[in-house]
């Protein structure tokens, strides 16, 4: 098996935080209305796209009734209604709509991953969930970096859970660590370049881009908007070397 889908098979079957194993599998149970004939995931949600992305997307974590119903990171709600449509748009994503998990969609050049594999109530885990789900970010950070070139952070949360988990990835984080702001642009050399296997790339530098997160709240305000967003994608594609329209 594939080492990064090795891994996100092991996500899956995580029960590490009782809050939020308890919270999952209630919604599952429960349901909302519209979806009572749905099946919910209820388990934690793995990453979404390619193991040789150069461009990473990190988010904050699953919706109750998005990824948690559909067991795909931003499938089935508004705000992946807004990313997948900007995605698509610039040519990164094979369909504007992400619905179910078998609905076909495919990335190009992207992968989009969180640092909470759960839905967690009112959508705000803890710090110490947070930390407890990090080494599932270290580890996949650690799949993606013979590739990996940008990642467009999504919040102040996702950006606070990021930096460390590149720090234990082998990347170097300034001190004092760069603040969260939409537009925020910081580059990580590794810290430890480790001896590349025969024929593999080596891993490298990676650029962050901080953006506001593709929330209702966000979106519906004004504060993210659909240029606003497709602005960043663009800058990470490219430096990322992702083909783009």
């Amino acid at each position: 098996m594939d080492p990064l889908a090795e891994l996100d098979a092991r996500i899956t079957g995580c029960v590490a935080c009782p809050r939020l194993v308890a919270w999952r599998e209630e919604v599952g149970r429960v349901k909302r209305a519209a979806y009572q004939d749905w099946t919910y995931w209820a388990r934690p949600v793995p990453g979404f796209g390619p193991s040789d992305a150069p461009l990473l997307i990190v988010g904050l974590a699953p919706a109750a009734h998005g990824g948690n119903r559909t067991g795909r990171m931003f499938t089935g709600d508004r705000s992946g209604d807004v990313l997948y449509a900007a995605l698509y748009d610039l040519g990164l994503a094979s369909s504007p709509v992400a619905v179910s998990a078998d609905d076909g969609l495919a990335l190009r050049g992207v992968r989009v991953t969180s640092p909470v594999h759960c839905a967690p109530p009112d959508n705000k885990p803890t710090p110490g969930e947070r930390d407890t789900c990090r080494p599932w970010l270290v580890r996949e950070l650690g799949l993606l970096a013979p590739h990996l070139r940008t990642a467009v952070v999504l919040g102040a949360f996702g950006w606070q859970a990021a930096l460390p988990a590149f720090a234990e990835a082998g990347w170097r984080v300034p001190r004092p660590r760069p603040r969260f702001a939409h537009g925020t642009r910081v580059t990580l050399e590794r810290a430890a370049p480790p001896e590349a296997a025969p024929g593999a790339a080596a891993p490298g530098p990676v650029t962050l881009y901080g953006c506001f997160h593709v929330s209702q709240r966000n979106t519906f305000t004004g504060r993210l908007t659909p240029d606003m967003l497709k602005a960043v994608l663009r800058e990470a594609a490219a430096e990322a070397g992702v083909e783009h329209t």
